[in-house]
């Protein structure tokens, strides 16, 4: 029934402008449509809106992730606009390797995670082919 569907993710904020200005500051991103209340960026294959909202996000796992072809560049690019990456057991630089992750991309991937201003977990993944 929704196979054919466009997916398109929605991001809570507590404070929308400051939501604006840091995606633009920090990744580089302006909004394609605005509305009251609500913000709508296009990526080359994907939809996102980030929301103002009484709810607070808990940053404890990924809600949106960018797929891109080299992470090492993303990294430090994101790093020079002071993106602060997460560090976990295993990354080295910010970044990890994971093996057998979504085998249909290949035969694992490269991640790395960071907070946008509102305590939203964001990710980046590179496949390992």
């Amino acid at each position: 029934m929704l196979r054919d569907a466009r997916i398109e993710a929605r991001i809570p904020t507590q404070d929308l402008e400051r939501a604006r200005r840091w995606y633009a500051e920090k990744l580089g991103l302006e909004p394609v449509e605005e509305r009251e209340g609500g913000l709508r960026y296009e990526g080359a294959a994907g939809v996102f809106c980030l929301f103002a909202s009484a709810g607070a996000a808990d940053g404890s796992f990924t809600q949106l992730a960018f797929n891109v072809d080299d992470i090492d560049a993303t990294v430090a690019a994101l790093r020079a606009r002071g993106v602060v990456f997460e560090e976990y057991e295993g990354t080295v630089g910010g970044i990890i390797e994971i093996d057998g992750n979504y085998p249909s991309k290949g035969r694992g991937e490269r991640g790395a995670w960071f907070r946008d201003s509102e305590g939203n977990m964001l990710g980046i993944g590179q496949a390992v082919r």
